[in-house]
């Protein structure tokens, strides 16, 4: 499979980012990429009200990207966001394949951490997906979702050989190593390719010193054995990468990961 991967700064224009997401796309496309990777909130960064930017995933914004799906003949995923109840969005990857009606996932894993509370402006999500691109199986998470291991083990036994991770994460002490930490980990844990996908590292300094979440770029592609396919830096970028899926099976068979696992009782309050 032939994964591009798109490193790159969307602004709070939302018409804006999906011309540069056609364009990037169609460069992914001259390169005979089979999918391309864009990161969370491609729609719109974050920062900025969220809410009066949400459209559903028929609205025009999924539409232009399906359409860049249908004219290049490259699957599309890109984070953006769609409305929920109470005033608040969700935040919600747009997964476009040519020929194929157009899927979303809403990221379950809310980044409630490091200062940030993304629950008081988006609503969880709680369906894992799993679709079908260029004749392999590909799982979707999003950003935070990546420190949950349970997350990316359901989408290996729902038949996940790829799992793409558009991420736009945030800035801080050490969390550039728990990023490449997290991505080689997730790989390990559920025998696959992991594909973390990230905002670049923004060129203001008031945004790369933003309490919100708005990238530090470092795009990591992972084997199933947990080692580098490709990394890249702080700045954007577009690469593209075959990667070999056969090497899926003999990584389940080695580790056997997925066999193995038991359910954990887990303990009561009380206990």
């Amino acid at each position: 499979m032939r994964i591009a991967m798109a490193q790159c700064n969307s602004g709070t224009d939302p018409a804006a980012n999906l011309e540069l997401l056609g364009a990037w796309t169609r460069d992914a496309a001259a390169q005979r990429a089979d999918l391309v990777i864009f990161p969370e909130a491609m729609m719109c960064r974050f920062g900025v009200p969220l809410a009066p930017v949400a459209e559903p995933l028929d609205g025009p914004w999924a539409a232009g990207v399906a359409e860049v799906a249908a004219a290049t003949g490259v699957a599309v995923i890109a984070g953006m966001f769609t409305p929920a109840d109470e005033g608040r969005v969700r935040n919600t990857l747009v997964i476009a394949v040519p020929g194929e009606p157009v899927r979303g996932y809403d990221k379950i894993h809310l980044y409630d951490a490091f200062g940030f509370a993304e629950s008081a402006t988006v609503a969880p999500g709680s369906e894992p997906v799993v679709v079908e691109i260029a004749g392999h199986r590909v799982g979707v998470a999003t950003c935070y979702d990546i420190r949950f291991p349970a997350l990316f083990v359901e989408l290996a036994r729902r038949g996940a050989e790829v799992i793409a991770v558009p991420a736009s994460w945030g800035a801080g002490p050490s969390k550039l190593e728990q990023w490449r930490l997290l991505a080689a980990a997730r790989a390990l844990d559920s025998a696959t390719v992991v594909a973390a996908v990230g905002q670049a590292l923004p060129d203001d300094p008031e945004l790369r010193n933003s309490r919100a979440p708005t990238g530090i770029g470092h795009s990591r592609l992972t084997d199933p054995f947990g080692s580098v396919i490709a990394d890249h830096g702080a700045g954007p970028q577009l690469g593209v990468h075959d990667v070999d899926l056969s090497t899926i099976g003999t990584a389940r068979t080695a580790s056997a990961v997925l066999t193995n696992q038991r359910d954990i009782p887990r303990s009561h309050p009380n206990d």
